[in-house]
């Protein structure tokens, strides 16, 4: 179960569990596209039968009764803290800069107008998923925010999408939920984008609905990269290890290191673990997609990392600053022992919803800046005009343009 692998072969077995899921998710969409919300009924048939799609502020309310008062305390202290940090995301609405006389250029920045986010469930709740997505959203400024989660929703996630301010929430989830926020049923309007984790199926109908909706990023099965030397304690490695684990059978972790005797040490403590685990099922099932690999160096280490470019990346060696400031590819990176991935996913400020399988090569875990787009903003002047007008007259005319070019002639002339 914890055994040696090889980065490439772990990175194929990752991309290879989403292209499985393509008949499934194809045949989920074309459903709803054609059926819409008796396509959601039906679908969750297997789960619950469903008569109202859309949740009632009754319910919401209601929720709070079935969760604990020292929960609903803790999920407010952890809004605060994860708007306290996006709120220095935060861009100017508006920022003009005069580059030479006569011409200002900047950025005018803008709110996407409606977003859907995703919050999964099944096998358990997830109420700091719905905080994550909800509150960049918010600071950014969006007016409108849908919420799908699988049904029956759970009362933490309707908890934590009330404190974040979320009221138009409705009962959808894996491939089915992605579909209706992208292409609208009768009960759910149509969105610009849509964040959120969630198992293969919910990842891959993002990507394939690309072309109707943006998106974060892939945001799949939660996985974890560990740098460690021999100063790494093996405990925290394990327990790190069996965090992520814990989340869905398909999640993965790894483990490379510089010292050989590690990674025994981090077995036997995973063992240990394991056996008084509440959730043994899903970590042993998880477990078998997780290894380790042993490397001459921490530079042969940073590197093995980044091609990995793990959702968690872990630094546990006797420097971890240099290390960190030599990484390239990860979505959130834990610098230090006490630096628990877990702090992360719920509490220190910063967002869980991070790209996986190797996507943090190109993609930023979620921010205010997803829910934000840009504009540049151009003011020419009389005497700004003139200094760059013979250079585009001359380019315009190169490229065949010539209207482009007496664009310009007819204002210079007056």
């Amino acid at each position: 179960m914890w055994k040696a692998v090889e980065i490439d072969a772990w990175l194929r077995a990752r991309t290879t569990s989403l292209e499985d899921a393509r008949g499934t998710v194809t045949g989920i969409i074309g459903r709803v596209q054609n059926e819409g919300d008796a396509a959601l009924r039906d679908l969750a048939k297997k789960y619950c039968e469903l008569e109202d799609i859309a949740v009632s502020e009754e319910e919401r309310e209601a929720a709070y009764d079935e969760v604990d008062t020292q929960v609903i305390e803790s999920l407010i202290e952890a809004h605060a803290r994860i708007e306290r940090f996006h709120e220095r995301q935060r861009p100017r609405d508006l920022w003009l800069e005069e580059m030479e006389p006569g011409v200002v250029l900047g950025i005018k920045t803008t709110a996407l107008n409606r977003v859907g986010i995703y919050v999964p469930g099944g096998r358990a709740a997830y109420p700091s998923s719905a905080l994550m997505c909800a509150v960049p959203a918010k600071v950014a400024g969006v007016r409108e925010i849908c919420a799908c989660s699988p049904p029956p929703i759970k009362p933490l996630t309707l908890v934590a999408l009330d404190i974040a301010g979320i009221t138009e929430i409705y009962r959808a989830g894996g491939a089915q939920a992605i579909a209706a926020m992208a292409l609208g049923t009768e009960s759910i309007k149509p969105v610009q984008k849509i964040v959120g984790p969630g198992n293969i199926y919910v990842t891959l109908a993002k990507m394939i609905l690309r072309e109707k909706v943006e998106i974060d990023f892939p945001a799949g099965p939660s996985e974890i990269g560990i740098i460690a030397d021999a100063t790494a304690n093996p405990a925290i490695v394990a327990a790190d290890i069996l965090a992520q684990s814990e989340h869905d059978p398909n999640a993965a972790c790894i483990l490379i290191t510089t010292d050989p005797s590690l990674p025994a040490k981090v077995g036997k403590e995973i063992q240990k673990m394991l056996a008084v685990a509440p959730r043994k099922e899903i970590i042993t099932e998880s477990l078998k997609n997780s290894g380790y690999k042993v490397v001459a160096s921490i530079e042969e280490a940073i590197a093995a990392s980044d091609v990995v470019a793990p959702e968690h990346l872990s630094i546990q060696v006797a420097d971890p600053l240099s290390v960190l400031t030599r990484v390239r590819n990860a979505g959130a990176i834990f610098v230090g022992k006490y630096s628990a991935v877990a702090c992360g996913d719920y509490a220190v400020g910063t967002n869980h919803v991070l790209p996986t399988a190797g996507y943090s090569k190109m993609y930023s875990g979620l921010d205010v800046q997803h829910f934000c787009k840009t504009a540049s903003v151009e003011i020419i002047d009389q005497d700004g005009l003139e200094a760059i007008g013979d250079i585009v007259e001359t380019i315009a005319e190169a490229e065949g343009l010539f209207a482009h070019a007496q664009s310009v002639k007819v204002r210079r002339r007056g």
